[in-house]
């Protein structure tokens, strides 16, 4: 076997991978803040979810990196294990674009406008167009749509190095030889699932058969168990991403792995079934990369209509092997593997931000009705609130750090430089509620009470911060511009108050009124 094609076909698959990753990463940062609007209108209904998974995959051009965003979504706790089943679904279908665009590259012929739609005719056209945007365009996402164009070009570059290569080896004996042996089905399907596994992209898998295809080296017979191996073998990646999360987590990927080994046992046990009572002619013949983008996209697309009425049936199986854990609702989830899709990270620190600012009020409130009803199970419960705000604010810092290392939009990083300056803020707020709660203890301790009319003006204090306090999250959780303009008056108010109570409290004291203890 020439070692030479086969180092070829390795450098191909090398740039092919490359160039989706390239491709994936300029759509991801594109799509940014739509991802996150997407998500959050994410409902229950299957089918809605099966176009959100279309959408996504389509976009970023990868069924496995959905899938590792799904198990890092429903391990932080932003969706369910039953909302993310319909995705899955949808992102097998979303990768079979690119088989799409693979099987347009043997289109040739004397009119302009066909081969016009061979990629391989207008991707180095893409190359030049997308680095003069990259080096001249000051603008990110005249730079993003550069990236998009240039990763396209050398997926592309990967793509024709890789049927290059294999043109030589469809000649040589024993490379037909191993072919051969895919004739029997599960060695097919077995072979199309190791490879894909260890490769990691059903894209590439894919785009490769297609590469072997092109020069009439496998015929449908053979292709069809191989296919059907790929989109199991793209669940490794899942099973990989799901080792260190928790059960719900866990359930994605098994759901996963259902959904693509059930659609292979019925698709196969049908297609074998009917060919040994019709005995299709077609089996034996040469399959074309146009063709396999059909089987591809058939097969998921058939097992998506027939196991989406059942989405409930492989939740069930779900959990039948994994069973439901508790877990404290207010334990910090940042999932690291969400990193690699920004956008969707800043939205995941988005929502433990909101729930730190509302652990942080909910504190200070509880201190605050600390010194007018004390007990020792209020006291506990602010110190307990106090510790978990902490513990917000240092993960959510060093998470935010990671992602500002990252590459995304210019409104996703006006959202990390929000974040970063108000986690901090947040967390003093729960430092504050300890503080107070000390002083309610030893007044409770020392038996000391305050006069009546000291109560009273503290009463008009503490109900002024529990407003600001209300208006603050309100304003934060809620991007509310408009309650947030109401936020510094009332904090003028509350300053003239503090002064005011201040001059009172010494006038008292002069008077003989209220002790220095007091």
């Amino acid at each position: 076997m020439d070692i030479f094609a086969i180092i070829t076909l390795l450098g191909g698959l090398a740039f092919f991978l490359y160039g989706m990753n390239v491709m994936s990463s300029g759509l991801e940062r594109m799509a940014g803040g739509k991802l996150e609007s997407i998500l959050k209108k994410m409902t229950s209904n299957p089918f809605k979810s099966l176009l959100l998974g279309v959408g996504i995959t389509a976009v970023i051009q990868s069924s496995s990196a959905m899938t590792v965003m799904l198990v890092g979504l429903v391990n932080s706790g932003l969706m369910t294990i039953d909302q993310s089943v319909g995705v899955i679904m949808g992102s097998n279908i979303g990768t079979t674009v690119t088989a799409w665009l693979l099987s347009l590259v043997g289109l040739e012929g004397d009119n302009i406008f066909m081969n016009l739609l061979n990629p391989k005719n207008f991707s180095l056209l893409f190359a030049f167009i997308g680095i003069l945007m990259i080096m001249m365009s000051k603008k990110p996402k005249k730079k993003d749509i550069g990236t998009i164009m240039v990763g396209f070009a050398v997926l592309m570059f990967g793509m024709e190095t890789m049927s290059g290569a294999v043109e030589p080896l469809t000649q040589n004996e024993g490379f037909k030889s191993i072919l051969t042996a895919f004739n029997n089905p599960f060695l097919g399907v077995a072979f199309g699932a190791v490879f894909t596994a260890i490769i990691q992209s059903s894209s590439a898998s894919v785009g490769i058969l297609q590469a072997i295809a092109a020069h009439g080296g496998i015929t449908f017979g053979m292709a069809i168990p191989i296919i059907m191996g790929q989109n199991i073998g793209t669940c490794i990646t899942a099973i990989i991403s799901s080792i260190g999360v928790s059960r719900n987590a866990k359930k994605v990927s098994i759901v996963h792995i259902s959904f693509n080994l059930i659609g292979t046992i019925v698709y196969l046990s049908v297609f074998y079934l009917l060919n040994a009572i019709f005995d299709f002619a077609f089996v034996d013949t040469a399959i074309s990369p146009f063709w396999i983008a059909i089987v591809h996209s058939i097969f998921n697309i058939v097992t998506t209509i027939l196991l989406l009425p059942f989405t409930k049936v492989l939740v069930k199986i779900a959990n039948f092997i994994l069973k439901d854990e508790q877990t404290d609702e207010n334990t910090v989830f940042l999932d690291y593997r969400l990193l690699a899709t920004p956008s969707i990270a800043i939205t995941e620190c988005e929502n433990a931000t909101n729930k730190l600012a509302t652990l942080a009020k909910e504190a200070l409130l509880l201190a605050i009705d600390t010194t007018k009803n004390y007990s020792e199970d209020k006291l506990n419960e602010v110190i307990r609130l106090e510790d978990i705000t902490d513990q917000y604010e240092d993960k959510l810092g060093t998470y935010l750090v990671k992602i500002s290392s990252k590459t995304f939009s210019d409104q996703d990083s006006k959202k990390v430089s929000k974040m970063l300056h108000a986690i901090g803020d947040f967390e003093r707020l729960g430092d504050h509620a300890v503080n107070i709660v000390k002083v309610a203890q030893e007044l409770r301790d020392k038996k000391l009470k305050f006069s009546e009319q000291a109560q009273h003006e503290l009463t008009i204090l503490t109900g002024a911060l529990e407003e600001i306090l209300e208006l603050t999250t309100d304003a934060y959780n809620n991007n509310d511009v408009d309650t947030a303009k109401r936020v510094e008056p009332l904090e003028q108010v509350i300053d003239q108050l503090v002064a005011t109570i201040k001059v009172s409290h010494i006038q008292r004291l002069q008077a003989g009124n209220c002790s220095i203890e007091m």
